[in-house]
């Protein structure tokens, strides 16, 4: 049975190709190199996801840049599994941990 094609008023990375399957290509995710047959691609949140039907059946998505369907992140490709975080992220940590670090008072 043919997949349905993408219609051409999307505008989704590689919108143009067939319906059908997406691999997880994130690095650090425990399912990479899984492939799930997508039910769906949309923008939401300002970003793409690909839909997937669950074991359960329950509709469940993936951004697509964590799939084969999105554009590859720069700074994987760069870093090329041997850093798992950006500066900008290790910067926001820090800032949580401060705020929340201070409220927490030992119980002695």
């Amino acid at each position: 049975m043919a997949r349905p094609v993408w219609s051409s008023s999307r505008t989704a990375p590689r919108a143009q190709q067939r319906a059908g399957y997406f691999t997880v290509t994130h690095p650090f995710h425990p399912w990479r190199g899984r492939r799930l047959e997508m039910v769906d691609c949309q923008r939401q949140c300002g970003q793409w996801r690909v839909y997937y039907l669950s074991k359960s059946g329950r509709r469940a998505c993936f951004p697509a840049a964590w799939t084969d369907w999105g554009a590859p992140d720069p700074f994987v490709d760069q870093s090329r599994g041997r850093a798992i975080a950006r500066v900008q992220d290790l910067l926001e940590l820090a800032q949580l941990v401060v705020r929340n670090v201070k409220g927490i008072t030992p119980n002695v």
